[in-house]
């Protein structure tokens, strides 16, 4: 399939996309957590603004997490013990 950013996705695409059930995709429809529209009562999605949403939702993901932009990795037991 051809990448196209005016590419419209059904609900059921969407939910193969996002690789979540097609109620989830519906209820956040629904609750406007998720950019949709409706088209003769049935429900359509931009691929650019559910693109955009996934990378929303990975950046409130990370936001507060100090620990992962502050450090290169785990702290074993041993690196807690000269600390």
């Amino acid at each position: 399939m051809k990448e196209d950013a005016g590419e419209i996705f059904t609900l059921d695409e969407v939910a193969a996309y996002l690789k979540v059930g097609k109620r989830t995709v519906y209820r956040l429809a629904a609750a406007k957590k998720i950019p949709a529209f409706k088209v003769g009562g049935t429900w359509r999605f931009r691929r650019q603004e559910i693109d955009q949403w996934i990378t929303e939702q990975t950046e409130k993901g990370w936001q507060g997490r100090e620990d992962y932009h502050a450090s290169p990795g785990p702290v074993s037991s041993e690196q807690k013990k000269t600390v």
